[in-house]
């Protein structure tokens, strides 16, 4: 049975898994390799799983493979773990996700920005009320792109009864600041930035000790290890961690678009955990790129090593 919205809301506190789908050598879903690579995340406990979102492909997943994908993280997580999928595009069709993901089990949907659409912030509120008004289930914005708040809007987003989270992958310290403050403790925030390892600090400083790793896909220790020191406060640790892994697997993803998405599938099949490429319009790293990866991840487990107070 899916949590109630109120306890996802206050149940939202960690370090969260943000799986990829993995797909065939012919591009369709590997529901079997999906599922291991479930098991795989589960069995290394992160605080909630969020399905089909970014790192998931969603914007490539049409809603029979959607629905396939939520249902067989419901039945993986088995309760365990919170199951939130990710929902987005035009309204109308981002109401067929959240009600395709309801009907599978999940726990909450993760609404990513409209499609290609900019909108003056009544859209915006208008958009987001009629998405979590399709559904019963906790919703979580996701603040990033086309969709960035006012202050005065996310305080109104907070008017939705289901509206348990807000996810900010935009990155602007000042209007996070003042929609804190706007919406108090209303919501759950969490920071949603790419490698959000890298902004952590500045985040935790806000008081938003939530974060989606894209790298726990293939090093959850590392990022267990981050999480760690980051809550002791041991700033030395997380600069280590930082300067040896983070900050040199985000300049290699900077160096193409799409990065972000498919060097996380990379990761996951140079630890030996086979599950394809990105599909279009995504385009997968080159072997000379898969061969920095493997140096960044191997240096970063030495760190890991080496770093006695972070184990």
């Amino acid at each position: 049975m899916a949590r109630l919205p109120e306890e996802l809301r206050t149940g939202l506190r960690g370090m969260f898994a943000f799986p990829i789908t993995p797909f065939t050598p012919d591009y369709e879903v590997d529901v079997k390799r999906y599922r291991e690579h479930l098991a795989y995340l589960i069995d290394a406990q992160p605080a909630a799983l969020f399905v089909c979102g970014g790192s998931g492909e969603f914007a490539s997943l049409d809603l029979e493979e959607y629905r396939a994908l939520v249902k067989a993280g419901v039945e993986e997580a088995a309760g365990r773990i919170p199951v939130i999928a990710g929902a987005g595009y035009g309204t109308k069709i981002a109401m067929q996700f959240v009600q395709a993901a309801e009907a599978a089990g999940a726990d909450g949907v993760l609404v990513l920005p409209p499609y290609l659409l900019q909108s003056e912030q009544e859209g915006l509120l208008a958009h987001y009320r009629a998405v979590a008004q399709a559904t019963r289930l906790g919703v979580i914005v996701y603040q990033r792109d086309n969709a960035i708040f006012a202050p005065s809007t996310a305080q109104r987003l907070t008017e939705i009864p289901n509206l348990i989270g807000f996810k900010d992958g935009h990155g602007d310290m000042e209007r996070l600041t003042r929609i804190r403050l706007a919406i108090g403790e209303r919501l759950a925030f969490m920071n949603g930035m790419p490698t959000a390892e890298l902004s952590a600090l500045a985040f935790f400083g806000l008081g938003i000790t939530s974060y989606s790793s894209a790298v726990f896909n293939f090093v959850p220790q590392i990022s267990h290890a981050f999480f760690r020191a980051l809550n002791a406060s041991d700033v030395p640790g997380v600069s280590h961690l930082v300067a040896s892994f983070y900050r040199p697997l985000a300049e290699l993803r900077e160096r193409k678009k799409g990065y972000a998405i498919s060097l996380i599938k990379a990761g996951v099949n140079i630890v030996g955990k086979p599950v394809g490429k990105v599909r279009p319009p995504l385009v997968y790293p080159s072997p000379a790129e898969e061969a920095e990866l493997k140096a960044i991840i191997e240096k970063g487990l030495a760190a890991l090593r080496e770093s006695q107070p972070l184990r």
